[in-house]
């Protein structure tokens, strides 16, 4: 290839083309997902790509802020963001557009974002998003229509050896105010959790430490997780969380007790601006996590937990998601001779094929099928499959 080629085909890190025929599989798996949403009473919605930077980094908003591009706007000269993440879009939409509209809002969604960085587990930096926000209800019920959505949309494309990490990110503070613990004591505690570094949570725990030590050690199989957790003096301030991932749970395995489960008490990472009950959604033999949602407040800003409308909701990551999604089988391609009637290829694609018309004479049909990849040509009027 030419340099000058090589240098038109060169991408930002991050960036890369999607090329057939994963083109095709990432599209229809996107109307299946959206599909099932839609059958559950999720309504789509389709928000710009680009927003005024204050709206777009309001509220919920401002946890992306770092991953944020910005750009002028010419006509307004007021400052513009590329979204780096969806959901922001949905609470506007459905706080101000929908502001009147009966609850709960039921919203779904399909789009691209654009990202600063990519992560070690992440490289890319555009990625597709999809997604639902139930906006509106607080009921545990809400928490788990959103879960067992997720997991019936997943396995509808063929994402098999499901499993779902529930977390509540709320806890650890809660645990530690209902402690006396202070703000600076809270942040060490929290980044020793993080890197689930036992003694530096004794270290640093003060009264907390035992408590959460216990917490964290009680993290894995959700029944196991629970009959710890349940058994355990937690703070008032903390009795909240416990309530609604217990009630949480009870739905889920009433709706579906095959369903693998486990439980992080002490997860805060990647759940910035959520207000309570967390989930993320993984896959057997799949890098990374397929998506990841919970609670959140519409429209006010993150930790300011008395006002806005309660919402929960899950977004999923077509990177990670066609890993786990089996490859469709090869369209059924023909190759139709030049000259062939459009009434004729019309009735071929009817019947299910993909028909390649050839647009000048060939001597020789078959080698021209083989050469646009066709497994069939018509010849004769009749499909004749290639030797």
């Amino acid at each position: 290839m030419p340099a000058d080629s090589l240098s038109s085909a060169l991408l930002p890190a991050g960036l890369h083309d999607v090329l057939p025929p994963e083109a095709a599989h990432e599209a229809a798996a996107v109307a299946r997902l959206l599909a099932d949403f839609t059958a559950h009473g999720y309504e789509r919605v389709e928000p710009p790509l680009v927003e005024f930077e204050d709206n777009l980094l309001s509220g919920s908003g401002a946890a992306m802020a770092k991953q944020t591009f910005r750009l002028m706007d010419p006509l307004s000269q007021r400052m513009m963001a590329v979204r780096a993440d969806i959901t922001p879009q949905i609470v506007r939409i459905a706080t101000t557009r929908l502001k009147n509209g009966a609850r709960p809002v039921r919203l779904c969604y399909a789009g691209p974002v654009l990202r600063v960085k990519g992560s070690q587990l992440r490289p890319e930096r555009q990625i597709t998003q999809v997604g639902v926000e139930l906006i509106g209800p607080l009921e545990a019920e809400a928490d788990a229509e959103v879960i067992l959505l997720a997991v019936h949309a997943l396995e509808g494309v063929g994402v098999r050896h499901l499993s779902v990490d529930l977390c509540v990110p709320t806890m650890v503070a809660r645990v530690c105010r209902g402690l006396g613990l202070g703000e600076e004591e809270t942040a060490r505690l929290r980044e020793a959790l993080d890197k689930k570094d036992a003694a530096a949570v004794s270290a640093v725990g003060g009264p907390a430490a035992s408590l959460l030590q216990t917490l964290m050690a009680a993290s894995g199989p959700a029944e196991r997780a629970m009959e710890v957790l349940s058994a355990l003096p937690l703070p008032e301030t903390a009795e909240k969380d416990r309530r609604r991932l217990t009630d949480a749970l009870r739905l889920l395995r009433a709706a579906r007790p095959d369903l693998t489960i486990t439980v992080d008490l002490v997860e805060h990472r990647g759940f910035e601006y959520q207000t309570g009950l967390s989930f993320t959604l993984f896959a057997r033999d799949v890098r990374g996590e397929l998506g990841a949602g919970g609670r959140y407040r519409a429209g006010v800003r993150p930790g300011v937990e008395e006002e806005g409308e309660p919402g929960t909701g899950f977004t999923l990551y077509m990177d990670t998601l066609l890993r786990a999604v089996p490859a469709p089988e090869p369209a059924k391609r023909v190759y139709v001779p030049h000259g062939t009637s459009w009434a004729v290829a019309g009735k071929l694609r009817a019947e299910g094929w993909v028909t390649v018309a050839g647009l000048a004479p060939v001597a020789d049909a078959a080698a021209e099928a083989r050469r646009l990849d066709c497994g069939h040509r018509l010849d004769g009027g009749t499909v004749t499959p290639l030797i």
